[in-house]
């Protein structure tokens, strides 16, 4: 093996007696590396991207989240409550009251879901993270939190006494609603917009945060009964363990989801994304290492009366074939590592200097990861080897003789 290393080694960095050859080796090398580098940036562009639209939704999904395993609500009794409190694993849990609602404010209309939740929410979610504008509601003062996206459409602001924000719920069992009764089938109450949070641009129409008991009037709903509990773990906590202690506490069936479970479509459409995006470019890369089996190919056919030489000297048919396959193997790797280094320096300069904008504020999210580093190799290693053998099995007796 020592000997066929070196001789593939001298190949490989020795010039050919064919300038053609020297040309076609040179080409193969840079779609190596060119390969590998797109590869790269592409895999760390789909990682910063899926970072970046997961981060927006973390705003609002809690570590986890107790939802009814069949309709809306679920019942959450002082004796659960107690139980839950008394579990280790949970550092901070709220209580949520949510329902789809129709607003109105100064002759304009939005619909959003109005999201009741408990004092304690503060301590599961990073509320301050999210506001762009006021400040969250004071529980009792008739306040309310929407995005951004649903001011707009109102055209509210935040403490805007000239008109109050009207919440309109249709009441529960009231059937078909026809214009005779129109009038008395919603309940509604009115409120003042204390902020205004801004995450992005789904988010900013999704929800209208209110304090639970004004959610839970407007629903006609009574104390002990929720639509889903979010849950913030303590560190040391081991989520099996927590979900099957949390199946315990509740006399009915419920659904205990992590984060991923809460956005399994988002998370299913970016990993099908990411797979898809793979595969096209590991197709680029395999009609790359076409180049790599055509130069060693041809090498082979350059070097046909040193072979026979290395063949009288008592170089077995293994070891020339060896000679062939490490020089692509090499090849392949050196041109991987140096295609991949070069995709690292694009990417950091890329996160330091943030030289390509989505927006003309928002540069273009990237993340510069080890699994990406490890991706990349393996794959151009993988498909070099099977280049070099492919390429290598083109040595055969008659060239020996």
């Amino acid at each position: 093996m020592r000997f066929s290393l070196y001789i593939a080694k001298r190949y490989l960095f020795s010039k050919s007696s064919s300038n053609a050859i020297n040309i076609i080796s040179i080409i193969a090398a840079v779609g190596v590396i060119v390969g590998a580098m797109a590869l790269f940036i592409v895999l760390s562009a789909f990682s910063g991207l899926k970072d970046f639209s997961l981060q927006f939704s973390n705003f609002f999904d809690s570590d986890l989240k107790v939802v009814p395993a069949s309709g809306k609500t679920l019942r959450f009794s002082e004796a659960s409550e107690a139980k839950l409190k008394a579990l280790p694993g949970v550092a901070s849990y709220a209580q949520v009251v949510q329902e789809r609602v129709f607003l109105q404010f100064k002759g304009k209309n939005a619909i959003a879901s109005i999201k009741g939740v408990g004092a304690s929410y503060g301590s599961v979610k990073p509320l301050d993270s999210i506001l762009a504008v006021g400040q969250w509601f004071t529980p009792g003062d008739g306040e309310v939190v929407m995005g951004f996206g649903t001011a707009y459409k109102l055209s509210i602001g935040t403490y805007d006494y000239t008109d109050f924000l009207q919440l309109y719920v249709p009441k529960p069992g009231t059937g078909q609603i026809t214009a005779l009764d129109a009038a008395n089938a919603f309940n509604t109450t009115s409120a003042v917009v204390s902020g205004v949070y801004d995450v992005n641009e789904d988010a900013n129409n999704a929800y209208v945060f209110s304090d639970i008991e004004t959610a839970r009037k407007l629903l006609e709903m009574d104390a002990q009964t929720l639509s889903s509990l979010e849950i913030k773990m303590a560190p040391s906590a081991d989520e099996e363990e927590l979900r099957g202690q949390l199946q315990s506490i509740f006399s009915e069936e419920i659904s205990v989801k992590n984060r991923i479970q809460q956005n399994d479509a988002l998370y299913k459409m970016l990993n099908t994304e990411n797979i898809a995006v793979y595969l096209i470019f590991t197709l680029v890369m395999i009609i790359a290492l076409f180049n790599v089996i055509g130069s060693i190919i041809m090498m082979i056919l350059d070097k046909r009366k040193n072979i026979k030489t290395l063949y009288n000297l008592g170089a077995t048919l293994g070891e020339i074939r060896n000679i062939f396959f490490l020089q692509g193997v090499l090849m392949t790797t050196l041109g991987g590592i140096l295609g991949i280094l070069l995709g690292i320096g694009i990417v950091w300069g890329q996160l330091q200097f943030k030289w390509v904008y989505i927006t003309a504020t928002l540069p273009y999210p990237m993340q510069l990861t080890l699994p990406n580093v490890l991706v990349v190799f393996g794959t151009i290693f993988i498909l070099g080897l099977l280049a070099s053998k492919i390429a290598a099995s083109r040595v055969r007796a008659p060239l020996l003789t």
